[in-house]
């Protein structure tokens, strides 16, 4: 059983391996199949693509820390009470996946890419960084940072392992974007990531019962 929030508190690290390692994990199979993933890759052929990697990453930064600080806000409240959202948001988490999976219909992301304007230099980062922070605002991705801070109690590492996963999929999405989005079942990397918020699910409730 995880130690409680106070002794991780006391005992904690600067970084916590594992809990970076599961938000890497879950935030890099959430995200991949999402808008920002295409939108991004849309992007990349209007301008050039590490700009638009510049541009997004920043947004991402900016986005993660927000989710980060909402997160560990949560923290603050009794026990029981964040074991309970927690629990709820893991459950919703996955049952937007599914949902997306089986109605296929999800977003292609080129609504949005498609208010980038013609630009250069730091005028195409700063689209990018418009662009992607629209998209990405109120996210899956980012709803799940927020739970998995509330869950760990562990900012920094769920900081470093969410913004990492982000800048993962969308340098995939500059470098081979179209490829990818090609040959990998989009629908199964959602259910991919609805099993992991339902295991996460389940860790919740058996610190809940137990």
């Amino acid at each position: 059983m995880p130690p409680t929030r106070s002794a991780r508190r006391s005992e904690e690290t600067v970084i916590d391996l594992a809990a970076l390692a599961l938000t890497f994990g879950a935030i890099f199979l959430v995200e991949l199949p999402d808008k920002t993933f295409l939108a991004t890759l849309v992007l990349s052929t209007k301008y050039r693509p590490l700009l638009v990697w510049i541009g997004v990453g920043l947004a991402f930064a900016v986005q993660t820390t927000v989710a980060v600080l909402l997160g560990h806000a949560v923290t603050f409240l009794p026990d029981g009470v964040v074991k309970g959202v927690v629990a709820v948001m893991f459950l919703l988490g996955a049952v937007l996946l599914v949902r997306e999976a089986r109605s296929a219909t999800a977003d292609d992301g080129t609504e949005y890419a498609a208010e980038a304007k013609e630009a250069h230099g730091l005028q195409a980062v700063i689209a990018s960084f418009l662009v992607l922070f629209a998209a990405e605002w109120g996210d899956l991705s980012q709803l799940l940072t927020i739970t998995l801070v509330a869950r760990y109690d562990a900012p920094v590492s769920v900081f470093v392992g969410a913004l990492g996963a982000l800048l993962a999929v969308s340098g995939l999405a500059v470098v081979a974007g179209r490829a990818l989005a090609a040959r990998i079942p989009i629908h199964q990397l959602m259910y991919g990531g609805a099993a992991v918020c339902l295991v996460l699910e389940g860790l919740t409730l058996y610190e809940i019962l137990t």
